[in-house]
């Protein structure tokens, strides 16, 4: 269990945020578009051979970071190694791009770069409840499950989950270019986020004002999503918040029947957006707490 390192690359990333230069994510972006570009086909696959490729490449480099990192002093190992896991961990950008939406001039256009809805026909509700989702759901595929994966398994680790995450988000539509090109990642996505989605969700309900209205809502309506994993954190978040969450959207010009999470008690505006990011410093203590809780018991 690697509870320093973890430890260390939460803080750099709480205290520096995204590292200048381009970013790892960015790297495996290209080569999705790269390998799309020459090798796609209407068939799973061509989808095999981009999730395996890619993997094998992610894991391959990371291991070679770590050996060179191995070849410094202990101390500055473990700093380098944590500098590098850090670019996994996206609390200090999301809490950032959500928070953002809240003073831009151009709201709609602020959430595009963070939702694969249509955003053009958006009301002022909407944006927010969409602000939501993103903060709840992004808060395990950005911060739980990186974790989750640097501590099990070191910087490799969090590497391949972030190319899996990568994939998921670049390919794992179900449109007709991507149903069959894109399913093996997106199976593989619903594996890997599984645990991390659930106990995501158990965090907030841990640091929600109503932990009971939180965990209700939780249990309730967690599994209601199309997607295995995604409800469970927007459900908490619901409850927590006592609003509802979820509900029609546009996707690709195409209007999607989904369900709605918790109980509309408090309409969704600013000031609920900013109670559910005021929540940064209870989760921050939750995970720091149980991260130095490791390495004292270790």
């Amino acid at each position: 269990m690697y509870f320093e390192l973890a430890l260390l690359a939460y803080l750099i990333d709480g205290w520096l945020g995204e590292l200048p230069g381009k970013h790892p994510v960015m790297w495996m972006g290209d080569y999705i578009t790269f390998f799309e570009k020459k090798f796609y086909a209407d068939r799973i696959m061509p989808g095999v051979l981009l999730v395996l490729s890619l993997l094998v490449v992610t894991g391959l480099i990371s291991i070679a970071f770590v050996y060179v990192c191995g070849l410094l002093p202990e101390q500055l190992s473990l700093l380098a190694l944590a500098i590098l896991a850090s670019t996994g961990i996206a609390m200090h950008l999301l809490h950032k791009s959500v928070a953002d939406i809240l003073i831009s001039e151009q709201p709609k256009q602020a959430i595009s770069y963070l939702v694969s809805r249509d955003t053009e026909g958006m009301t002022e509700p909407d944006i927010y409840k969409a602000a939501l989702e993103t903060w709840a759901e992004n808060l395990s595929d950005g911060v739980i499950a990186p974790l989750l994966y640097l501590l099990l398994f070191g910087l490799p680790g969090i590497a391949v989950y972030k190319a899996i995450n990568t994939l998921d988000s670049m390919v794992a539509y179900k449109t007709d270019r991507y149903f069959y090109f894109g399913k093996v990642a997106a199976l593989l996505d619903d594996v890997a986020n599984f645990i991390p989605a659930r106990l995501t969700a158990l965090m907030i309900v841990m640091v929600a004002p109503n932990k009971q209205v939180a965990l209700q809502s939780m249990m309730r309506d967690g599994n209601k999503l199309e997607s295995p994993n995604a409800g469970y954190p927007i459900a908490a978040m619901a409850g927590a918040l006592s609003v509802s969450l979820g509900g029609d959207a546009y996707y690709h010009g195409q209007l999607k029947h989904k369900p709605t999470l918790g109980l509309p008690i408090y309409e969704v505006n600013a000031g609920i957006v900013r109670q559910a990011l005021a929540m940064k410093c209870h989760l921050n203590m939750c995970v720091i707490g149980f991260l130095g809780l490791g390495i004292l018991l270790t």
